[in-house]
């Protein structure tokens, strides 16, 4: 008799509960940005935006930033993108991979990598070559979209976090303990220069010109060079903020950063710009939107968006 009315109660509870709203977790579905997304690169060529996420996505906009579309690419991390001479883009795999799209930020296609183990940077120079940098100080470049590479090892105990090649010859990278390097021949041969004082640790590096760069590293600091990498001086940030991405917009550089912060410099000091709906999450990416007063950034939480930089 007790189990009978044990299972009248259950009866009763059963057909009291509510059906799961399955609209609902149908609508959550069909969005193509995910809550569990972390946006860590991106990259823009004037036609479109793409994203690169943690969890296996490439996210493309092909209306500056209003709409998405999601492609899945696998057991991907993109931490890293940047866009080549021809408007195609080319991402980093913490997977040990390189990626390529077209200019439609379509048809994307993965090369191994070897060297380094774990890429961490990752530019296209003038040329349309690619160079990779990342643990164990190595510098690999491609002529040839990843098909062969020819690696450079600097024999230091040290990850290469920041690489930019200013044109088909020149370059420069930067990583742990103040390691600095440059090459003079588009990578094919990179020479240690003096450390940069501190131990400093980079984040991003940033050239303007050949002579004149930033380089934005922990606890907020921000160095200048004028001297094409050859000597780097400390100078402000108002803004307070370690800045993970440094990219040009309007002709003058701008980062994102910790708490939220999109910073731009002003003088001699990279200053935060006020934007509405500022969320206090670190802005791992962050890229300039061509031909407009806007740039995009992206973070933890699905968050990408795109941000007014037009001064009042």
């Amino acid at each position: 008799m007790k189990s009978i009315m044990t299972m009248a109660a259950l009866l009763v509870i059963a057909g009291c509960s509510r059906d799961p709203d399955m609209a609902a977790v149908d609508v959550e579905a069909k969005k193509s940005i995910k809550r569990y997304d972390i946006t860590q690169s991106l990259a823009a060529n004037g036609k479109v935006l793409v994203a690169g996420t943690q969890s296996g996505a490439a996210l493309v906009s092909r209306d500056d930033g209003k709409t998405w579309a999601r492609q899945m690419l696998g057991p991907v991390s993109l931490t890293g993108m940047a866009v080549c001479p021809d408007g195609s883009f080319v991402g980093i795999d913490f997977n040990h991979k390189v990626w390529v799209a077209d200019v439609n930020g379509e048809n994307w296609k993965s090369s191994a990598l070897e060297k380094p183990r774990v890429p961490l940077a990752i530019t296209c120079d003038s040329l349309g070559r690619w160079h990779v940098a990342g643990s164990g100080a190595k510098i690999a470049v491609s002529s040839d979209q990843g098909g062969s590479w020819q690696l450079t090892d600097l024999e230091e105990d040290a990850q290469i976090t920041a690489l930019q090649m200013i044109d088909e010859k020149q370059g420069v990278a930067l990583g742990e303990f103040g390691l600095s390097a440059r090459t003079e021949d588009g990578g094919a041969t990179w020479k240690k220069a003096a450390p940069i004082a501190g131990e400093f640790y980079p984040y991003a590096v940033l050239f303007v010109d050949h002579k004149e760069g930033y380089a934005s590293g922990l606890a907020g600091t921000v160095l200048r060079t004028r001297d094409g990498g050859v000597t780097w001086t400390r100078i402000g940030n108002a803004s307070g903020a370690s800045l993970y991405r440094l990219f040009l917009h309007g002709g003058k550089p701008h980062g994102v950063g910790a708490g939220g912060v999109v910073a731009r410099l002003e003088g001699d000091s990279f200053r935060a710009i006020a934007y509405p709906d500022a969320a206090p999450v670190f802005l791992g990416a962050g890229a300039s939107l061509p031909g407009q007063p806007a740039v995009v950034i992206g973070g933890p939480g699905g968050l990408v968006r795109v941000v007014g930089t037009q001064v009042n």
